[in-house]
């Protein structure tokens, strides 16, 4: 058993949340990089909110999932709603790093999800990549299903016209 320290007291390990950790972290891990991008800041997405799910844990009534998708989605959206996020300006650019585990997309296709609206990437990669229907997107959001169709929606029309995914002649580029 896991003994974990939260404000100062110890927590004995709940087994179960042990179970679902070791059963669902990475689909829970796949998510969160979809949405930022950067294994680092995937990883620390994802940690913080198993920690906030561990300390609900005994509140947690039915599939544990969805509640913790909530968490990693809200917790991903707060962080950048922060009006600095630690960058630096600088006048040399860093080096590229390898993106060849990339979930399976195309770099083009990830460049221009990353340049959609945030609440526009959450809905595509929870519709598209996590394959839930709308109504499961809208509740997890705590949003309307008519918000997460428009949304839908308005990141594919800016999906269709981004220059990456576009050739020259105006059609897909692939």
């Amino acid at each position: 058993m896991t003994t974990m320290t939260v404000s100062g007291r110890a927590h004995v390990g709940s087994p179960a949340f042990e179970e679902f950790v070791a059963a669902r972290s990475s689909r829970l891990l796949r998510t969160a990089y979809l949405l930022t991008h950067d294994h680092s800041l995937a990883e620390d997405l994802l940690q913080t909110a198993l920690t906030k799910a561990y300390l609900a844990w005994e509140r947690i009534e039915g599939d544990p999932e969805p509640y913790v998708r909530r968490i990693l989605v809200n917790t991903f959206s707060s962080w950048w709603r922060r009006k600095w996020n630690g960058e630096q300006p600088t006048d040399e650019l860093p080096e590229t790093g390898h993106h060849d585990d990339r979930a399976g997309e195309s770099g083009d296709l990830w460049d221009a999800l990353g340049r959609l609206p945030r609440r526009q990437r959450a809905v595509v990669v929870l519709r598209y990549f996590e394959d839930l229907s709308e109504a499961q997107t809208a509740e997890l959001l705590a949003i309307s299903v008519g918000t997460v169709k428009s949304q839908t929606s308005k990141a594919l029309a800016k999906l269709r016209i981004d220059p990456s995914l576009v050739d020259a002649e105006g059609g897909p580029t692939r």
